[in-house]
């Protein structure tokens, strides 16, 4: 009896917190840990850019991890650019502005706050670049299900989360239908970030006014497959939203 009132009072509680419990989020691994620490480090300068780092046994003590687990997270960061990892000499760290790829925009998105100033505006000038090519190869091959999905357009609110996440939605999709995997292959790369830097940018009226009259536009020539009318659409769409966000941030 008593048993069956604990399990009774467990799930009542359970049901009525039930909206204040976080989602549970998988534990990270030593490796993961490890590599965390390694660019919160480079990121304030206890290893600043073109230093060496300690040796390995030095390095796997001050973080308290075995030197396998130091390593495999070495590994990772040469990969994406943080390391340069040179045999019978001092590990060096490299300048990841220059000499990353895209693991280092992720890993900025996750632990760099705030991130640099002009970081919004770079990603702009890149997206005027690759979306008119991505939405014009898009509409050619499949314009129909970008039309069928810009419909959704129509009953988003006003959160800024709400137009981030539709918005990477769409040039995801953008990207899919366009056929070439190295579109896609970017805007997966910058997920993390379009997520922090979307929120700020959606966080303007006019900044969704705007977009809504992308998705408005983009729709019936989507339909009709009219890739050069799309293509010419977003260069204009991405050229003013770039301008928009230099007006607002005081960067013109």
């Amino acid at each position: 009896m008593i048993i069956r009132l604990l399990c009774f009072n467990w799930y009542d509680l359970l049901s009525r917190n039930r909206m204040k419990i976080e989602p549970w989020q998988p534990p990270q691994k030593p490796g993961e840990i490890t590599e965390s620490r390694l660019i919160s480090a480079i990121l304030d300068e206890t290893f600043p850019i073109h230093s060496n780092l300690p040796g390995e046994r030095e390095l796997a003590e001050l973080l308290g991890v075995t030197r396998p687990t130091l390593r495999e997270a070495l590994q990772r960061m040469e990969r994406d650019g943080w390391l340069d990892i040179r045999h019978g000499k001092p590990t060096r760290v490299r300048d990841f502005w220059k000499e990353g790829n895209f693991g280092v925009s992720i890993a900025l998105a996750r632990h760099m706050h705030p991130l640099p100033s002009d970081y919004a505006v770079h990603l702009l000038e890149v997206r005027v670049l690759l979306c008119p090519t991505y939405t014009r190869q898009a509409v050619e091959h499949d314009g129909k299900k970008i039309a069928e999905f810009l419909t959704k357009a129509d009953a988003l609110d006003q959160k800024a989360e709400s137009y981030s996440a539709f918005d990477w939605e769409l040039h995801w999709r953008l990207t899919v239908s366009s056929g070439n995997p190295f579109f896609t292959h970017f805007i997966n790369s910058v997920h993390g970030v379009y997520d922090l830097l979307g929120t700020q940018y959606f966080d303007h009226q006019e900044t969704r006014e705007h977009s809504t009259e992308f998705y408005r536009l983009l729709e019936p020539i989507a339909k009709e497959s009219n890739g050069e009318e799309a293509k010419n659409l977003a260069l204009r769409i991405m050229s003013e939203s770039l301008a928009l966000w230099k007006k607002l941030t005081g960067k013109v």
